[in-house]
C-alpha cells in the first residue's frame, strides 16, 4: 500500500480530492415482477384496491429493474411489518456496519492504501439510531486506530452523502496529513411499513438498501472538490421525511416533490455554476439522486440536459433503486470508473429531508 504521511507539508492549505469510491449491497436481490407478486399475495387483503393499482403501477414501472434488501429471503420481506422493534434495531446495526465495512475496503483498496493511513471517520444514515453511532463499529470492526476522529450524523435524509463530504473537505483542506472516510450507508428495509398511505406504498416500490464510501485526502488523485453550496427550504420540511408513529420511523412522502424538486435544485445548481463563472454545458458529468424517475425528468427539462447527461443517474436508478443517501455515491463511482478527464467538470446533486439541496462541483485530474 502508498505511504502517504508527508505527502505534501503539514498545515499547509491543500486542494482535497474524492481518491476513489467504494460501494457495496447485501446479497439479496429484489427483482421488482417478484416483489410485485408477493407483495400482492401477502397485503391484498389490507390494501385498498386503489391502493393496490399504485403498488403495481410503480413496481410495474420500467425506471427500476432490481434493488437490494438486507434480508435473507424474499418471504422476510414481506413478513417486515410485522418485525420486532428490537429485532430490527439489531438488523439495522448488523447490516449498517457490514455494509459500510465492505465499501470503505473497497474503496481503500481503489485508493492504494490501507485502514492504518484513516485518520478520520464520518458516517451519515437516516433509517436507524443506535448509541454509540454506526463509526465506533467500524473503528472496532476494521481495526481502525483508537485515536482516529470520528463523527456520526443522521438527519439528512437522501442528501446527506454531500454534507458529509463538506466536512471531509473542510477537514482535508486544513491538514496535508489529513485521509478521511465519508461513509454514506442506508438500511432502507429498517423502516419497512405497509398501509394504505401513498408515501409507504411508493417508498416499498422504490427504496433499496445499500453503503457507499469515499476517500478524501490531499493527493493530486481522483477528482477536486472544487466548490460546494447547500440550501434548506424548512417550509417544505413535511413533504419528504421520516415521521415516529408507534416508535418506528415511517416515510413521509409529498406529491408536490417532483415540482419541489423542478422548482429548487435547478436554482441551487445554476447559483454554484454563477459563482464558479461557468456555463452549464461545461458540465460533462452529471450524478443526480435519482428520487424517482418523475423527479429525474423534471430537473433534465428544467436544466436542459440530454439523455446521456441523466444516464448515470437512470442507470443507478434501474439497477440498485433509491437507496437514499448512498445512491449519489454510486453514480460518482460509475462516472469516476468510466474516465473524467483532466479539467473535465462533474456535478453531484442530491436532495431530500429538511427539505434540503446540495451540490458539490468536482473536476478531474
Amino acid at each position: 500500500m502508498t505511504e502517504i504521511a508527508n505527502a505534501v507539508p503539514n498545515n499547509t492549505f491543500v486542494t482535497p480530492h474524492i481518491a476513489a469510491v467504494g460501494i457495496a449491497n447485501p446479497p439479496h436481490r429484489i427483482v421488482q415482477a417478484e416483489a410485485d407478486r408477493l407483495l400482492s399475495i401477502h397485503y391484498a387483503g389490507q390494501l385498498k384496491p386503489r391502493s393496490l393499482d399504485i403498488m403495481h403501477k410503480v413496481l410495474a414501472h420500467p425506471s427500476i429493474r432490481e434493488r437490494y434488501a438486507s434480508v435473507g429471503s424474499i418471504e422476510e420481506l414481506i413478513a417486515l411489518k410485522n418485525e420486532d422493534p428490537d429485532v430490527r434495531a439489531e438488523r439495522f446495526t448488523r447490516w449498517s456496519v457490514e455494509l459500510s465495512a465492505a465499501a470503505i475496503k473497497q474503496a481503500l483498496n481503489r485508493a492504494g492504501i490501507d485502514t492504518n493511513n484513516v485518520t478520520t471517520l464520518i458516517v451519515n444514515t437516516c433509517t436507524g439510531y443506535i448509541c454509540p453511532g454506526i463509526s465506533t463499529y467500524l473503528i472496532e470492526h476494521l481495526g481502525l486506530s483508537p485515536d482516529i476522529r470520528a463523527y456520526d450524523m443522521v438527519g439528512s435524509g437522501c442528501g446527506g452523502a454531500i454534507p458529509n463530504l463538506q466536512i471531509a473537505r473542510s477537514l482535508v483542506a486544513g491538514n496535508a496529513d489529513e485521509v478521511v472516510v465519508s461513509v454514506s450507508v442506508e438500511i432502507c428495509t429498517a423502516t419497512f411499513q405497509m398501509g394504505n398511505d401513498i408515501s409507504l406504498i411508493i417508498s416499498n416500490a422504490i427504496f433499496g438498501d445499500g453503503a457507499a464510501a469515499a476517500v478524501v485526502w490531499g493527493r493530486p488523485q481522483g477528482l477536486v472538490l472544487h466548490a460546494t453550496k447547500s440550501r434548506f427550504v424548512p417550509e417544505y420540511r413535511a413533504d419528504v421525511r421520516y415521521i415516529h408513529k408507534n416508535g418506528q420511523l415511517h416515510n413521509q412522502l409529498s406529491p408536490q416533490l417532483p415540482r419541489l424538486n423542478g422548482e429548487i435544485v435547478p436554482l441551487l445548481v445554476r447559483d454554484l455554476l454563477a459563482e464558479n463563472r461557468l456555463p452549464i454545458e461545461d458540465i460533462g458529468h452529471w450524478a443526480i439522486h435519482p428520487g424517482g424517475d418523475r423527479i429525474l425528468d423534471i430537473l433534465a427539462q428544467k436544466l436542459d440536459l440530454n439523455p446521456d447527461k441523466m444516464a448515470v443517474s437512470r442507470g443507478v436508478l434501474a439497477d440498485y433503486g433509491n437507496m437514499s443517501s448512498p445512491t449519489v455515491l454510486f453514480e460518482l463511482k460509475r462516472i469516476m470508473d468510466t474516465g473524467v478527464a483532466t479539467g473535465d467538470w462533474c456535478m453531484m446533486v442530491a436532495f431530500g429531508a429538511g427539505f434540503s439541496v446540495h451540490a458539490y462541483l468536482l473536476q478531474g485530474v
